[in-house]
């Protein structure tokens, strides 16, 4: 299954792989992104519902950046290398 998702997700993930080896990596980094990557799509329902009463269309430009936000930090975080992961992070 991952294999398939990684295959589906490759333009978000060729952007951020690396063929090194990162120094400076930790697991909590990629535990981290997915929390953020959580925490935005949630705040993107959340401004979605928002957008949706107020009744406004350019109020759902934050639903969708917020959502590909996020949408990039889950992938990145559970396909992602710890390469990417650290490219995410800015760590070397």
């Amino acid at each position: 299954m991952k294999n398939i998702l990684t295959k589906i997700f490759w333009p978000i993930l060729k952007f951020f792989e690396t063929n090194e080896k990162p120094t400076n990596y930790k697991k909590s980094y990629r535990v981290a992104l997915n929390i953020l990557g959580t925490l935005f799509v949630l705040l993107s329902l959340g401004s979605a519902w928002a957008a949706y009463y107020s009744g406004g269309l350019s109020s759902f430009i934050p639903v969708v950046v917020f959502f590909c936000v996020g949408l990039v930090a889950i992938v990145v975080g559970s396909l992602g290398s710890s390469g990417a992961v650290s490219k995410i992070w800015g760590t070397k």
